[in-house]
Parts: C-alpha cells; structure tokens; sequence
C-alpha cells in the first residue's frame, strides 16, 4: 500500500503519484541507427508538457514507445503506473493518442466515424459533443475520404480526447489547421488540463509551446538538449537589446554584457538585463542622446531552440 503524507493539514500524494510519465534511460536501435540515445523525462500529473526538437530528433520514436507502438532497446518507462510494453490493454483505456496520420476508414462519414469510435472506446462521451467541439458538425455527413487535411486533424483531435483520458498523447496537433482551428485545439488542450488531465504534445509551433506547456524538453539527435519550464530555460540564454545611436557619439558605456556595434546601430547581449539597461540609459540621459528605437528583449524559445542547434554543430 502507498502511504500519503500530511503536510500543513493536508494530505500529499507521493512522487509516483504525481507523475505520469517517468522515463529512465530510454534508448531505441534500428539496426545501426540509435533515433533516441538514453534520455529521461518526468511529465506531471495536470500539467501539458512539450516535447520539442529539429526533424529526425526522436520525439515520435519516444512518443510511440510511451504509448506502447514502438519497442526500446534499453531503458525504463511509466505511463499512469504501467509498462507500456508489457501492459498496453490496462492502459489503453486511460490514455488517448493523436498520431501524425490518423488510419480512418474514408468510406465511413465523420459521424459514423465518432459511432464507431463510442462501441470501440470504454470511456463514454457522444458524437455530438465532439462534432460541435471540433467545428465538425457542418461535415457530420460528409465521407472522411472527402474531408481536407485540417478537417481530418480535428477528427483525429476528437477521437484523442474522446471521454477526456488521464493522459492524451498528441503528436503534432495543429499540423495543417487554420488560425481558428488552431485556437480551438488550443481551448481543448486548456479544457483538459482544467479538467485534471494530463495532455503531452510535440509541436513544430514554437508560439503553441510557448502557449500552452507548463514545462518543454527539447530533443536533438536522439537526446533531451534542454528541459524544464519556459522561465527556466529561458534564463539559462541571455538577453538582449539593441539601439541606433546618432553618429557622432563615439564611446559606449562599460557593461557587464558583450557589445557589437556595426556603424550606428548597437547590439547587447547580457545575463543582466536589468543592470545593463539602466546603465545604457543613464550613459545616454547624461549626454544628451535620445534612443527612439530602443528595443530590449529577454531570451526567447527560439533562440534556446537555436542555440541547442548551433551547439551540436559546433560540436561536429
């Protein structure tokens, strides 16, 4: 039995509990080919967690092993508290999954898709729901065969999130949507979580992780570069800021940061944004000089994803 602790009169679930995924030196092999090279991941219970990387990083790989599609060479994995290898039927009917490309049956329309969808799942939930969720309901009688490819997603979207599971696995999600499709599948994601759910995504949008993750890993070639909430890896990169000045000013302030100047236009680079700023503008009150196109900026998700690039090329 697992004990819960007390703390400040209330009771806390143990680390297990509170985990939905763990991820212990997980590797797959094909053939010669290692696609993900011995990574953990802990993925919270209730919070939406990005898995992010450059194409070919392994995030499907690592996804397909989590839901119990693909096979790993080393390694140890939890999902909600079960192999995924080894006990995929206990699973499947607490977790939902959006894969890249759905397998429908095109003959079929769109609401016989979710009627066959409802005798197929254990968890309940109606047809209808889901066509007016997804903007589906204009197409409920149109074969799927038929449908554009944002339509198909949203269908796709729909049976993942069917009976909102403890766990929805989504694999590029807004591929292919419209603007307000895209917002839509945003409101789900945020509907789910609200709902206690645990939602795990992997996005080419750098803007959606930036949206919706509580917390974000970033793959490249087989390994996790960078993980843990936006704030925090963001820290880890330096701000910015930059300015033209008029051409007659000559000399710059010391600042802690690195300076680049090309001609007028001036460009700041610092782990104290903050000091480095006050100490420009007071250098520029104190002569006189007007900063009209001041632009400051902390480090942003593309430029960690950048880095995380440029430092394994470097490293080649």
């Amino acid at each position: 039995m697992t004990e819960t602790t007390f703390r400040a009169g209330r009771a806390v679930a143990p680390p297990e509990q509170m985990t939905a995924v763990s991820v212990r030196g997980l590797r797959v092999r094909y053939g010669d080919f290692e696609a993900v090279r011995g990574i953990d991941l802990d993925v919270r219970r209730g919070e939406v967690f990005a898995l992010l990387g450059t194409n070919g990083a392994g995030k499907t790989t690592t996804l397909e092993v989590l839901e119990g599609f693909g096979t790993r060479s080393a390694g140890t994995v939890s999902v909600l508290g079960l192999d995924p290898a080894t006990e995929r039927a206990a699973l499947r009917p607490r977790m939902g999954v959006q894969l890249q490309e759905g397998g429908f049956v095109e003959e079929l329309t769109v609401r016989e898709t979710l009627v066959l969808w409802q005798r197929l799942v254990d968890r309940p939930d109606r047809p209808g729901r889901l066509l007016d969720r997804f903007d589906l309901t204009g197409r409920a009688e149109v074969p799927v065969g038929k449908l554009s490819g944002g339509e198909k997603r949203r269908l796709d979207l729909a049976m993942a999130v069917w009976g909102s599971p403890e766990l929805v696995i989504l694999d590029e999600p807004t591929t292919g949507l419209d603007p307000e499709s895209r917002r839509r599948t945003w409101d789900a994601i945020q509907e789910l979580q609200d709902a206690g759910r645990t939602i795990m995504l992997t996005t080419h949008y750098l803007e959606e992780a930036e949206a919706l993750a509580d917390r974000i890993a970033i793959m490249h070639e087989g390994r996790v570069a960078v993980a843990g909430t936006l704030a925090e890896i963001v820290a880890a990169q330096p701000a910015r800021f930059s300015v033209t000045l008029p051409e007659a000013v000559a000399d710059l302030p010391q600042l802690r940061g690195s300076t680049h100047r090309d001609g007028t236009r001036v460009q700041v680079r610092t782990d104290d944004l903050q000091g480095d700023l006050t100490m420009f503008l007071t250098w520029a009150a104190a002569r006189g000089v007007r900063l009209p196109d001041l632009r400051a900026a902390p480090a942003s998700l593309a430029d960690i994803y950048h880095a995380v690039r440029t430092e394994t090329e470097d490293r080649a």
